[in-house]
C-alpha cells in the first residue's frame, strides 16, 4: 500500500467520515496492548476474512466493500483526541509508552490480498488475506468485518432480483427512506448497483458510483 511521504494515503479516505480507527471493538485495543506489553506487537500475523453460510438460503454470494477496505487502511492514523478517547477507555494501569505505540501506527506495513469486489464467492473460501504487524491487524478485524458484512448482503440480494427480472428489464433502487439510518442507504444505492440494478432514487453523490443513475422522480 503507497502512502505519500507527507504520511497522508495517497487513496481518498472512507465514503463515510465516521469510518475511523475507532470504528471497532475495545477490546481489539486491549488485545493491542496486551501484545505491546509482551513485546509481539511487531511480529508478522496473517489473518483470513471468510463467511460461513450464503445469506437468505441461497447458493452464491456476492462480494462487495473492498473499495471501502482499501480506503480505511490507506489513511488509517489515530488522531491525538482518538489516543485521548482510548486512554479514558483503557484501564489506568496501562502504560504511557503504548499511547505513543498508537501515534506512530500506520497501515504503511499491512499487505491485503483480496477477491476482486463484485465477483460471486462461496463459504468458507477467503474473501480477504491481511497481512502486517500483529497489533496493526487485529485493529483491522472488526471495521473489515462491519465494511464487507453489510455491503455483500445487499449486493447479493440486488443480484438475486437481477436474476428473476433478467437482462432486459430496468431495476431502480428506491430504499433510502427505510434503510438502516443515512448511511444504510447511502450504502444500499452503491451495492445495489454493483448487485446489477441501474439506477437509485437518492440524490447519491455520483462519485461514489461511476455510472450511476439518479431517478428523478415527479
Amino acid at each position: 500500500m503507497e502512502v505519500a511521504e507527507n504520511g497522508v494515503g495517497a487513496i481518498d479516505g472512507p465514503t463515510n467520515p465516521m469510518v475511523t480507527p475507532l470504528l471497532t471493538d475495545l477490546y481489539q485495543f486491549t488485545m493491542a496492548y496486551a501484545y505491546w506489553k509482551a513485546g509481539k506487537h511487531q511480529e508478522r500475523a496473517v489473518f483470513d476474512l471468510y463467511f460461513r453460510k450464503n445469506p437468505f438460503g441461497g447458493e452464491y454470494t456476492v462480494f462487495a466493500g473492498l473499495e471501502e477496505c482499501i480506503r480505511f487502511i490507506a489513511n488509517f492514523r489515530l488522531t491525538e483526541d482518538e489516543i485521548n478517547f482510548i486512554r479514558g477507555s483503557l484501564p489506568g494501569s496501562c502504560e504511557d509508552g503504548f499511547f505513543d505505540y498508537l501515534r506512530g501506527i500506520d497501515c504503511s506495513d499491512v499487505e491485503l490480498y483480496a477477491i476482486p469486489e463484485g465477483s460471486v464467492v462461496f463459504p468458507k473460501i477467503p474473501l480477504l488475506r491481511v497481512e502486517g504487524p500483529i497489533a496493526v491487524v487485529q485493529l483491522l478485524e472488526t471495521p473489515f468485518v462491519n465494511l464487507i458484512n453489510y455491503a455483500s448482503l445487499v449486493s447479493t440480494n440486488a443480484a438475486r432480483h437481477r436474476n428473476v427480472a433478467g437482462q432486459s428489464k430496468t431495476l431502480l433502487e428506491f430504499g433510502l427512506r427505510r434503510a438502516q439510518g443515512p448511511d444504510g442507504g447511502l450504502s444500499a444505492s452503491k451495492y445495489c448497483y454493483i448487485g446489477g440494478f441501474d439506477a437509485t432514487s437518492s440524490s447519491v453523490d455520483k462519485s461514489m458510483i461511476t455510472d450511476l443513475k439518479i431517478l428523478v422522480l415527479q
